[in-house]
């Protein structure tokens, strides 16, 4: 198992002794999941968070029109699962897919919580993941309501072009809120500039 890049993600957070690094980690289990295999449902509780070590993900929503929606990507050094579902510990209503061969490390809910209850310093870290993530929802709610859609791309495209590069087409629109047709109108007019 390849927990490297958990142990360095972590560090850059907290400063967790050996004895608290090994607790933590050993309560991670590896995943192979291949392209197109879905780690949540809707409906089903998210037992799990996972750390993305490979590969990457795409998390959405489908509207009563069958529409998909983007919600969230998870690259390599990301965490990603339908959170509503697994903090609440409620069905899912978001789908969790894999848009390549990944390798990911998952924590289950009970253990989690088992680690915050142990210690604080535990407790800390998902703190800190949780108050990172909020920043990001607010940035990306804020960049809806204040930007048009070409402003939207090109935010994405200067802080994520990792991933731009990586998804496809049709889920980087839903991300940003437009039609395939309009994204390519866009980064046709962008390449030309």
């Amino acid at each position: 198992m390849n927990i490297e890049p958990l142990k360095e993600h972590i560090l850059k957070k907290v400063q967790f002794s050996d004895g608290e690094m090994d607790l933590f980690l050993s309560y991670f289990k590896e995943k192979k999941v291949k392209k197109k295999q879905f780690i949540i449902l809707p409906e089903a509780v998210a037992k799990y968070r996972f750390y993305v070590i490979k590969g990457a993900f795409r998390s959405y929503v489908v509207d009563e029109e069958g529409v998909e929606h983007t919600i969230q990507f998870g690259i390599e050094d990301w965490w990603i699962s339908d959170y509503n579902s697994y903090i609440l510990q409620q069905p899912a209503t978001m789908f969790v897919v894999a848009l390549e061969d990944s390798i990911v490390l998952q924590i289950h809910y009970e253990s989690e919580e088992k680690l915050k209850a142990d210690s604080h310093i535990y407790e800390t870290f998902f703190r800190i993941m949780a108050e990172r993530s909020a920043a990001y929802q607010q940035r990306r709610v804020m960049s809806n309501l204040i930007q048009n859609a070409e402003q939207r791309y090109l935010s994405f495209i200067a802080r994520y072009n990792n991933i731009a590069s990586r998804v496809p087409q049709y889920a980087l629109a839903s991300y940003l809120g437009m039609t395939t047709q309009f994204l390519s109108k866009i980064r046709s007019k962008n390449l030309k500039s």
